[in-house]
């Protein structure tokens, strides 16, 4: 992904919520976490689970499939089987639209 693009609307997403976007083939988790929108990638990089069903602790999501724990700010592992780290996206807000840019 080389420019931003508009995902969401800032409406769509309440503070203490996830979903899941795409740009072109890209399966991201956009989370809203106490106003802050935050971008990383959607699955697993354990056994590609779909982290959009997971499970939201604060700033953390946890995966459907086995239990990894990511940051949703970095995409770092807080907690394995997990051991590769999410890609993490660069969000802005132009009005009421949320755009994911660039890694």
């Amino acid at each position: 992904m080389e420019a931003f693009v508009k995902v969401a609307k800032v409406s769509d997403l309440s503070p203490g919520q996830m979903m899941l976007v795409q740009v072109g083939d890209e399966r991201i988790l956009l989370s809203n976490l106490e106003g802050q929108f935050y971008a990383i990638g959607e699955e697993c990089t354990h056994a590609y689970g779909p982290l959009s069903e997971g499970e939201l602790y604060r700033d953390t999501v946890e995966c459907p499939f086995h239990g990894s724990q990511f940051n949703l700010k970095s995409g770092e592992v807080i907690r394995g089987p997990a051991e590769e780290p999410l890609l993490s996206y660069s969000v802005r807000l132009e009005g009421d639209d949320i755009l994911i840019g660039p890694l």
